[in-house]
């Protein structure tokens, strides 16, 4: 649960930090707070799980990564908690999870996100995940981007 100072802090840091030297001081003061009460208030709001991040998002479009791939991967369900975890510490993945098969469609439970700068870089890429799954995977495709649907996370409805 969150008190009502919490949902204010989430409310004012859904849209993202301020780009100014002190950003954390600056919501503070926006809000009426010490930036020491801030700062612990995220740390204690990320410790119990209500929030799971704070992080930049940026456009990876405008950094030059205009193919995107969500690789997907039909793993060994006894050892994807084992591979799934090495997958998403590669440093060009930004996403990687597990999800459910929707048999007998789609056979796949691992999904990785890759970026790259051509098609090529992406299937490059995607050979190096190939390499790690191994033999503990049975197939696998790619799903390349067409366009950003959405770039922000859960919004709260401001109460009032």
């Amino acid at each position: 649960m969150i008190d009502a100072k919490d949902r204010v802090i989430i409310e004012a840091l859904q849209g993202g930090l301020p780009l100014v030297p002190a950003p954390y001081r600056q919501v503070a003061d926006n809000l009426g707070l010490n930036e020491d009460d801030l700062l612990f208030r995220l740390a204690d709001m990320k410790s119990r799980g209500v929030i799971r991040r704070i992080a930049a998002a940026p456009n990876h479009y405008k950094l030059g990564m205009t193919s995107n791939g969500m690789t997907v991967w039909d793993v060994e369900d006894t050892r994807v908690a084992d591979l799934g975890p090495q997958i998403g510490l590669l440093p060009f993945v930004t996403h990687c999870y597990e999800r459910p098969r929707a048999l007998p469609d789609w056979p796949y439970n691992l999904f990785a996100m890759v970026h790259g700068s051509d098609p090529i870089e992406v299937e490059e890429k995607r050979a190096e995940i190939a390499a790690i799954l191994g033999d503990a995977c049975r197939a696998q495709d790619i799903l390349y981007s067409t366009r950003i649907l959405k770039k922000t996370g859960l919004r709260l409805k401001q109460k009032g």
